[in-house]
């Protein structure tokens, strides 16, 4: 049961970034991050990957390939875990996942079981579980650094990421830290959850 309220979040109060700045903003933060752990926030059913190879390889229908292109990616994201543990780090995820699980999100969740898997955790929310934190419509897209930065991620219609709002608010950065980790609290490993509602759905 998450019990937390949902924040405010005003876009006036916040920074726009083209995509450009905001990619090095967040590079600056989370290099600057110590002793703090990070926090993403996915609510979106579907993005467009306009650079994944595994991402292709599934929407062709290839699924070995797939997987194969994603387990390859094990050792730099431990590597990258590694590294953000020598400074006190950990990144973790909340994936929130509707029912049925769009094509996309079955990838993404294949993904991120390998993410999981080699120093990232990522835990699954189901939709339902925050519907009623929903009536003024979904969840944003969030990712916290360090306790330091809050950026609210944005999109295109088509579903491409086009940059993002910095929030750097102290009491407005904590609210959605605690909430975001009161979501990762109550809900399920990505291991498990993706055993069974994702390759458990097979054949």
């Amino acid at each position: 049961m998450h019990d937390i309220p949902v924040p405010p979040l005003d876009p006036a109060e916040g920074d726009w970034l083209e995509l450009d700045d905001y990619s090095d903003d967040f590079d600056l933060h989370y290099e600057k991050t110590r002793n703090r752990d990070c926090w993403k926030l996915e609510r979106k059913q579907y993005f467009k990957e306009s650079n994944s190879p595994s991402w292709n390889a599934f929407h062709r229908g290839d699924l070995a390939e797939a997987e194969r292109l994603l387990k390859d990616q094990a050792q730099a994201l431990r590597e990258a875990a590694e590294e953000a543990a020598s400074r006190g780090s950990v990144f973790r995820r909340v994936r929130i996942t509707e029912q049925p699980l769009t094509p996309y999100v079955q990838w993404e969740l294949r993904s991120l079981r390998v993410r999981s898997e080699n120093g990232g955790p990522v835990r699954v929310v189901p939709a339902a579980a925050v519907s009623r934190l929903e009536s003024e419509g979904p969840l944003p897209e969030l990712v916290v650094l360090g306790g330091r930065v809050l950026y609210q991620v944005m999109y295109t219609e088509e579903s491409a990421p086009r940059g993002a709002i910095r929030f750097t608010d102290p009491a407005s950065v904590e609210q959605w830290e605690r909430f975001i980790a009161d979501l990762f609290a109550t809900g399920e490993d990505i291991t498990s959850y993706v055993e069974r509602d994702v390759f458990g759905n097979r054949g």
